[in-house]
């Protein structure tokens, strides 16, 4: 009993639900296991009574919590003394006419009222006790919702690496971005276009290529230079002699990287790419900044601080050492050790090398967020927040006390996966982003929404809480841990509100009863597939929601990058697929038989509503009707997913898969898989039919 109190403190599930009237119960030494990543001991009974005392102790003596979290209508309940004065310390260090209060002056239920009142920012909260005690503690004002786009919009959804250009070096850049959105929004009307993370990765060694997978990366705090268009970079105009000679031959190696792809068959190769890149970033960098650019990279500097000197200098020791930083050298595991201070004077050059590719990616993310807000898209940009990051790359590394060691995040059973998952993601730690007034998730946001009109979060549900599973044991040997919500979306409202983005929160799955609806109210946009909107309150099988009973506030697609295309779903080339790779759980003749009375589910809706008037068997009739669909429904966001435009059958990433499938490294492709540059996409009469009715569609009031 006494263990599953100190568990419930810590936020730790003894138990869980995994179907209605159906309890499972957690395993007693994964308590145990989760416990210990958080700092306390319960392997014994003595040392759970100590743990609870301790606990106790603390919150008995303690005038306020690790941190504080008010919104409007939402202030927190303290425990203070009568007549403890409070005060805050703005974050602009600028005194507030509501900066003052007294706990004698607290209403009745105990809401501080007058910190509500002030304005959103990361202040500092100060109290004095009658008795003498002082306690200062990070004060979070959030709004009470995220920004809403005030019109509705539609875009593409693409992955980046896929999008090659005439330009590219072998895998799609950020100017292939900046034109994709320039030409998207001028000439089709679109208001997004939102794309896969370009968080940094762990880099390839030769034993080990780079995880293609943009949602295991090193850094969620900083882009991967390898996205970068070299010729964008002002200082590469003026290479001369040698170095402008090397800069040719590595355009002409690159130029046998894009054709490869584009029209030999290849796969994206990444590490190929960035072996060019690197170098020609190399002799780019011997040409001295101008005074202008000198400035604007010193700015950077200045403002990204501890974050930008440690991911650099993570970089630079991955250089020399490998990307392992748990089996480096002479106390280098260690950030804040003498050796790695010592490793910090001797590497500056090269630290000062991934700063600079920090700032230049930076710049040209700038660039392309500027072209689409000038191309006249309200949104713009839509960046996408991976749910975690890998053990072994810069943020681990950098962050190590806001990371539980020796835990994973996974997912548990369910009725698609009996065996769960595990991510391999190390989880945050509450307790210390509590501790740390979520410094680290603050910086995190305000990073990535710097260039961006909307941010996607991959897994939102994680916000409220997350499948812990302990080193070395099964995913179904898991447990939830708990996060403050109030706070995370606290935070999260507040680094949107500076930015002026919309938040689109990817709630498809399992999400345990009130998360979506608290997201709502919230202001966070869901994400609804059409192929998973069914009602299943009734009776007998779950049928297909009518487009007016679709919920208005999410972003609306057919597809996602881990679902078939929907070319594929049409045809049901998607079990064939599967099929060849033997992923299928029932034999192929009922998995066709299914496949295909679900589709002739929804084909007999689109034919019921008048959106297929070509008739059936016509699959790009078929893809424009579901598109029509999704426009009839009242969704703010209506995304199309860029290969459905030309009717591309392959996904970029089929779950369940690891080497058996080129999970992404494909390029956008036809009907027939004949990969198309993004000069082909714009000229395509396939995608242009399909988006110049999206957009009209899109104008149309769909109650109407």
């Amino acid at each position: 009993m006494g263990r599953a109190r100190l568990a419930e403190l810590h936020g730790v599930a003894t138990s869980y639900d995994p179907a209605p009237g159906r309890t499972v119960q957690v395993p007693e030494d994964t308590v145990v296991a989760v416990l210990a990543a958080l700092g306390v001991d319960a392997s014994t009974p003595r040392s759970v009574r100590e743990a609870l005392d301790r606990h106790d102790g603390r919150r008995r003596d303690r005038l306020l919590p690790p941190c504080v979290v008010v919104r409007p209508g939402k202030a927190p309940r303290l425990s203070l003394p009568e007549g403890t004065a409070l005060r805050v310390c703005p974050e602009d260090g600028a005194p507030h006419p509501r900066g003052r209060a007294a706990a004698a002056a607290l209403r009745a239920d105990g809401l501080l009222t007058e910190l509500a009142a002030l304005p959103p920012g990361a202040h500092t909260l100060l109290a004095e006790a009658p008795d003498g005690r002082r306690a200062t503690a990070p004060l979070i004002v959030a709004p009470d919702r995220m920004p809403l786009s005030p019109v509705r919009s539609h875009g593409f959804l693409v992955q980046l690496y896929s999008l090659l250009s005439a330009r590219s070096w072998g895998m799609g850049d950020l100017g292939d971005l900046a034109d994709l959105a320039a030409w998207s929004g001028r000439a089709l009307g679109a208001g997004f276009v939102q794309i896969n993370p370009l968080h940094a990765a762990v880099p390839g060694t030769p034993a080990a290529p780079t995880d293609p997978s943009p949602y295991r990366p090193s850094s969620r705090r900083f882009p991967d230079p390898v996205h970068l268009r070299i010729e964008d970079v002002p200082e590469y105009a003026h290479l001369r002699g040698r170095a402008r000679e090397r800069a040719d031959q590595l355009l002409e190696a690159a130029a046998a990287l894009r054709t490869a792809v584009l029209c030999e068959g290849a796969l994206i190769d990444r590490d190929a790419v960035w072996a060019l890149k690197r170098e020609a970033l190399e002799l780019v960098r011997t040409v001295p900044l101008s005074p202008g650019r000198r400035a604007a990279y010193c700015d950077f500097l200045a403002e990204r601080g501890q974050a930008l000197e440690d991911h650099a200098l993570w970089c630079a020791l991955a250089e020399t050492h490998g990307p392992e930083w748990r089996a480096w050298p002479d106390g280098l595991a260690d950030p804040r050790s003498a050796g790695t201070a010592r490793a910090r004077a001797e590497h500056l050059d090269r630290t000062d090398f991934h700063c600079w590719l920090a700032w230049l990616t930076d710049t040209q993310l700038a660039a392309a967020q500027r072209a689409a807000r000038e191309a006249g898209m309200g949104i713009g940009l839509v960046h996408d927040l991976a749910v975690g990051v890998h053990p072994s790359g810069a943020d681990a590394w950098a962050l190590q006390d806001v990371f539980a060691s020796g835990m994973s995040i996974g997912a548990p059973p369910d009725a698609f996966n009996s065996r769960g998952q595990d991510w391999g993601l190390p989880p945050w730690r509450p307790d210390a982003l509590a501790a740390s007034g979520y410094a680290p998730y603050r910086d995190l946001l305000s990073g990535l929404l710097r260039h961006a009109g909307a941010l996607r979060i991959d897994h939102v549900m994680g916000l409220f809480r997350l499948w812990w599973v302990p080193e070395g044991r099964e995913p179904t040997e898991g447990c939830y841990v708990r996060y403050d919500a109030e706070a995370m979306l606290g935070v999260l409202a507040l680094e949107a509100h500076r930015a002026g983005a919309v938040v689109i929160g990817e709630d498809l799955g399992t999400v345990e009863p009130g998360v979506r609806e608290e997201l709502e109210r919230r202001g966070v946009l869901g994400t609804s597939v059409m192929w998973f909107e069914r009602n299943y309150n009734g009776a007998g099988a779950a049928r297909p929601l009518a487009p007016e009973e679709w919920r208005a506030d999410c972003l609306a697609t057919v597809t996602t990058h881990d679902l078939p295309s929907t070319a594929a779903r049409l045809t049901g080339d998607h079990v064939e697929l599967r099929h060849r790779l033997g992923l299928l759980s029932r034999p192929l003749a009922e998995e066709r038989a299914a496949d295909a009375v679900e589709v002739a589910e929804w084909l007999g809706l689109l034919g019921r509503l008048g959106l297929l008037p070509e008739g059936p068997g016509d699959e790009e009739a078929a893809v424009k009707a579901v598109h029509r669909f999704l426009l009839r429904t009242p969704a703010k966001m209506v995304g199309v997913w860029l290969p459905d435009a030309v009717g591309d059958r392959r996904p970029q990433n089929l779950p369940g898969t690891w080497d058996q499938y080129p999970n992404w490294r494909l390029p956008i492709a036809d009907a027939e898989g004949r990969p198309m540059s993004l000069e082909e996409l714009v000229a395509s009469p396939r995608l242009r039919a399909l988006m110049d009715e999206v957009a009209l569609l899109a104008a149309c009031d769909p109650a109407a």
